[in-house]
């Protein structure tokens, strides 16, 4: 029982913080803010390649303030207006998302639900956190720009320039409660209660003032099925690790490249929620290379985080096609070369 208590006790902050993020940025959304984000990146002088370098930084922001879950919902499709309202290549926008918000996701606790499920024993405030990541996550969202651009190069010398038309935004309770969710997540130890009330009053504001958003609304993109399942799976590979000996010391006395490419490599087979769940149960000896791998490492294959899969069907439902080869292929340079540069850099 002490072993189920404490595992269920580390694992409920990061999907409450989770669910929060979603609802800020559902309202946010309502705002027009990644309308705006998206008008601006199509209109960037310089070009198809400007624009593409303009809108995977504008997804790694996202990714850090608001989660790579959220980033995916709802900046793909802000990626594929910039790709479309220049006739550029629109396979560089799509894949480039993707990657962007799963390698981008290293920098806050509230960044990736690893984060804080691998972090949840040792204290410390979020910018403590940060000050681990910040240079590895630089390099992780250099180098997928880099490979991004180099993969699609040619094919991103083509297209047109965008209309100069501005979309409507008008800051308000979405806003307001993302800064505020970085502020959470910088100076407490503990932001997921602090970040859910933040999306909760968000939300609440918005439905009075404008009554935009709506009940089924704040259901589907919170998900509070998928998350509750994502939790149990969480909590019973936790609990197992930490009741068995399978798990005992196996990222213990690893250096820090091998401690990075386990995790990368454990995603592709079980996921990188339960693999966090599994390696955080016990001693590692490098817990900000584990994350390295767990964050960046999915970007191997579709099946290695819930943000590449809820790529997948928000790019259907824009009608833009997706190949489990291409992104295993073009996401190993990623995993490889980013992963790499990330470990020279990283701090533990």
């Amino acid at each position: 029982m002490p072993a189920l208590t404490h595992t269920l006790a580390v694992t409920w902050p990061p999907f409450v913080l989770v669910a929060g993020l979603l609802l800020i940025g559902q309202v946010a959304a309502g705002e027009g803010l990644f309308t705006l984000v998206g008008s601006w990146c199509a209109r960037v002088p310089g070009g198809a390649r400007a624009s593409l370098v303009t809108t995977l930084l504008a997804v790694a922001v996202v990714t850090a303030v608001l989660n790579l879950d959220t980033a995916v919902v709802f900046m793909t499709p802000v990626a594929l207006h910039a790709a479309r309202s220049r006739s550029a290549d629109e396979r560089a926008f799509l894949y480039g998302t993707v990657f962007m918000s799963n390698a981008a996701s290293l920098l806050l606790v509230g960044s990736n639900l690893t984060n804080l499920l691998v972090v949840a024993d040792r204290g410390g405030r979020g910018s403590d956190f940060a000050a681990h990541t910040g240079l590895p996550w630089v390099a992780c969202v250099v180098v997928t720009v880099a490979v991004v651009l180099l993969w699609r190069w040619r094919a991103l010398g083509a297209g047109t320039a965008a209309d100069g038309a501005r979309e409507p935004f008008r800051a308000g309770p979405g806003t307001a409660g993302a800064a505020l969710a970085v502020v959470a997540m910088l100076a407490t130890r503990q932001p997921a209660l602090w970040v859910f009330g933040a999306g909760l009053v968000a939300a609440a504001v918005d439905v009075a003032a404008r009554r935009r958003l709506e009940l089924r609304e704040a259901l589907a993109v919170t998900n509070p099925l998928l998350l509750g399942v994502l939790f149990v799976v969480a909590s019973a590979v936790g609990w197992f690790a930490r009741t068995s000996d399978f798990a005992s010391g196996a990222l213990a006395h690893t250096d820090v490249a091998v401690t990075a490419a386990v995790a990368a490599l454990t995603t592709v087979v079980i996921n990188n929620l339960p693999a966090a769940s599994f390696y955080a149960a016990h001693t590692v000896a490098h817990p900000f290379a584990l994350l390295v791998g767990l964050d960046v490492g999915p970007n191997l294959a579709v099946t290695g985080a819930l943000s590449s899969l809820l790529w997948r069907r928000i790019a259907a439902r824009e009608g833009a096609t997706t190949s489990l080869a291409t992104f295993s292929r073009v996401g190993a340079a990623v995993v490889v070369v980013a992963g790499a540069a990330a470990t020279l850099l990283v701090r533990g």
